[in-house]
């Protein structure tokens, strides 16, 4: 009873709450994610002539200046990414941006981890085509040198640590770990 076991109590709840910096990154990264992959990241699922001018020669520029042709000509692999970002991960973020902007909600910890795997397949395969593929035959501009390599990296690199990052506090936070039993009336 006394003070020592409130502590102790208190000290084992601190423990078990939310890693509420994180919830405010994922958030962040979520919310941020809405109109990056519905304005940028799906045009090269439309048909020509569809998208804003305004956001095509945002395209064109980021893809020169970053020397990323997979996302003026997608390879059919990479196109296939693009989908699964329109069909499965889209209507996700504002669900997940709402779970950790709230705070505490357990019940996005099972949808989070399906996530944040399936992310991190994806980036794997685009890191490793971004760092080996032979970009001389491409029709736009690819990164020729390391460096150049390790600057388009650098661009992907966030949308695989971050999803890392949520799915090792899925897996590891206590306060994730333990998904309460609801209680039968």
């Amino acid at each position: 009873g006394g003070a020592g076991g409130g502590a102790v109590r208190a000290a084992g709840a601190a423990m078990a709450a939310a890693p509420r910096w994180r919830e405010r990154l994922f958030a962040l990264y979520f919310l941020s994610h809405i109109p990056i992959t519905a304005l940028i990241d799906l045009q090269p699922l439309l048909p020509a002539g569809i998208a804003p001018r305004a956001l095509t020669d945002l395209l064109q520029q980021y893809a020169t200046s970053f020397r990323d042709p997979m996302m003026l000509q997608p390879p059919e692999w990479f196109k296939a990414f693009i989908y699964c970002e329109a069909f499965l991960q889209l209507p996700f973020f504002p669900i997940a941006a709402y779970a950790f902007l709230k705070g505490g909600c357990r019940w996005i910890r099972t949808p989070a981890i399906i996530y944040s795997t399936h992310v991190a397949t994806t980036l794997f395969a685009i890191l490793a085509h971004i760092l080996f593929h032979d970009f001389s035959k491409s029709e736009h501009a690819g990164p020729q040198s390391l460096r150049e390599r390790l600057v388009l990296l650098s661009i992907y690199l966030p949308y695989l640590l971050i999803p890392l990052l949520l799915l090792f506090t899925m897996l590891c936070n206590p306060h994730y770990k333990h998904v309460e039993k609801r209680k039968r009336k």
